[in-house]
């Protein structure tokens, strides 16, 4: 689907373990969850969890109300995406831009993807 708007993922992925460090897009290990007394489980202070970032909400909301504009009762990849674009800012919209994204086209070939029935 990313190839389809002139985005090459590999260049994408080098672009951010240039930015945040090698091994940036690897997901953290779960911390092991200690048992309490009974038996019963404890919350640890290191859960692994990190709460969203105030843009990280703004996307969500974006691609909900992309969703909600297509009348969609869900939300796909592509709903996040034109969540993205919407927002227009952060890293991703940089490294689209670096790409030289036209960010009209790939708004619009995000659309028809979503109105496209899967094969």
């Amino acid at each position: 689907m990313l190839k389809s708007i002139g985005i090459d993922l590999d260049a994408v992925r080098a672009a951010i373990e240039e930015n945040f460090g090698a091994g940036a897009l690897r997901l953290p290990r779960p911390a092991p969850k200690k048992k309490g007394l009974f038996g019963r489980l404890t919350v640890t202070a290191a859960t692994g969890h990190r709460p969203f970032s105030a843009r990280n909400k703004k996307v969500l909301e974006l691609s909900l109300r992309e969703a909600i504009r297509l009348k969609h009762n869900f939300i796909a990849p592509e709903h996040i995406a034109l969540g993205i674009l919407r927002e227009g800012q952060g890293l991703a919209m940089l490294i689209l831009a670096e790409r030289g994204v036209d960010f009209e086209v790939a708004r619009e070939r995000l659309a028809q993807a979503l109105k496209t029935p899967a094969a």
